[in-house]
């Protein structure tokens, strides 16, 4: 790591790390065509979502941060004496000058978005994957990565009307491991739906429908996968009809509904409690 001090806010080899929290020059927002908008980066907030950005595909091009956290980060560096990574090493002011806050996490990773992953490339080795529809809420996707991780699922697909998950809030809730579990788009939906089923999926929708067989009936398929919808409308019906079946959780009278983070861990918990998804 190459250690650079930084005493001006306004370095122009720290402009990867400014303005994190507008609207409309974060970095992190997607590059569009033809330019505009964001830098397509992907940024890691704090010592251990920065330790998962270096052990992932997303390999980070610089640091931010002030003098305590470099020592908790080198010893996790891959070295390439060619390129060494820079480590721009600055004061709390001087750092919440360049992104806009106080940073209590005192560290920050970037990194460029590689080549998007397909559908078949992340369903190929998957037993166990979660399908997202219409989930708009960064802090949810966040979750449902970090639940995925912990209990043993694959890989995520989204589906149409879902947020980005590499921007940074999704990435911290995550606690990096948006960085770690292989995700990709479908395209065509729910048509695409096919091409999940064609790899041997049984699909299980998520619902509070009272018709729905309860969800422990509904994991132990070699390979499932399940579809969580946003916050309230839940999947729309079209895609509740592309899929091999519905289940629900069993709840309590008066409660129609969990967020869909905590319903996804459920099924998750379920899913391994089931004991097949290594079977």
């Amino acid at each position: 790591m190459r250690v650079v001090d930084i005493e001006d806010p306004d370095d122009p080899r720290v402009d990867d790390f400014r303005d994190l929290s507008s609207a409309d020059r974060r970095p992190d927002l997607p590059a569009m065509p033809g330019g505009g908008r964001g830098r397509g980066l992907v940024i890691a907030e704090g010592v251990f979502v920065a330790q998962r950005m270096i052990a992932s595909r997303f390999a980070p091009h610089a640091f931010l941060g002030v003098g305590r956290r470099l020592d908790e980060l080198v010893g996790h560096i891959r070295v390439d004496p060619d390129a060494p990574v820079p480590f721009y090493r600055v004061g709390a002011e001087v750092m919440a000058q360049i992104v806009g806050f106080h940073l209590n996490r005192g560290v920050l990773g970037v990194a460029r978005r590689p080549a998007a992953l397909g559908v078949d490339e992340v369903l190929a080795s998957s037993r166990t994957v979660v399908i997202l529809e219409g989930v708009n809420d960064h802090e949810n996707i966040g979750a449902i990565f970090r639940n995925a991780a912990g209990l043993g699922v694959d890989a995520v697909l989204f589906g149409a009307g879902c947020a980005d998950p590499l921007y940074r809030r999704s990435v911290r809730v995550s606690m990096g491991h948006v960085l770690l579990v292989p995700f990709a788009h479908v395209d065509g939906w729910p048509a695409d739906l096919d091409i999940v089923h064609d790899r041997g999926f049984t699909t299980v929708a998520l619902t509070p429908d009272a018709a729905a067989v309860p969800l422990a009936e509904a994991v132990d398929a070699p390979r499932v996968a399940f579809l969580v919808g946003a916050e309230g409308p839940g999947l729309s019906a079209a895609t509740m009809q592309a899929t091999t079946r519905t289940a629900r959780i069993p709840m309590s009278r008066g409660t129609d509904s969990l967020n869909v983070a905590t319903a996804a861990a459920i099924a998750f918990y379920e899913r391994a409690r089931s004991g097949t998804m290594d079977a």
